[in-house]
């Protein structure tokens, strides 16, 4: 049977925890863990976070059946998942997942399609959270410095 450990929480996922003690088993040749980041672009929008909302009863239950999948199609020993709630900043962890395995190969699949399939099923949602326009942010356009034009974006040179 197939360890489990779900937290959703509005905590910030510690060192700690992704560096702690992961499950031991001497016949399991593979351990992964996945840290997902908050990254400043939301599509084309530069944001400085996401609200992360949960319907949490039903969210526990969808990452139960997917754990129950997940250990038909692969032999996974132990998962353990963490997703944050609320708002998590730029740069921050938002989900932790560690998986054991006895391969590498079904380790990797596995992750890849939980990730995938709690993306589509599972009841989080991401609000992001658009950066502020302030007075002191100059537009991205060419700035004439000693004579040369400097520029952080080319494609505003005409």
């Amino acid at each position: 049977m197939m360890r489990r450990q779900l937290i959703l929480t509005p905590e910030p996922i510690s060192q700690s925890v992704m560096a702690g003690p992961c499950a031991e088993n001497k016949s399991c040749g593979a351990l992964l863990s996945f840290v997902g980041i908050v990254r400043s672009l939301e599509g084309d929008q530069v944001i400085e976070g996401i609200d992360y909302e949960a319907y949490q009863a039903m969210a526990k239950h969808q990452f139960q059946l997917l754990f129950n999948e997940m250990e038909q199609r692969w032999p996974i020993e132990s998962v353990r998942l963490i997703h944050r709630l609320g708002r998590v900043d730029v740069g921050q962890a938002s989900l932790w997942v560690e998986l054991l395995a006895p391969h590498r190969q079904e380790a990797f699949e596995a992750l890849g399609w939980l990730i995938d399939t709690m993306k589509q099923k599972v009841p989080i949602w991401k609000h992001p959270i658009p950066r502020p326009e302030t007075a002191t942010t100059a537009p991205r356009a060419a700035i004439e410095q000693d004579g040369e034009t400097q520029c952080d974006d080319p494609s505003t040179i005409s």
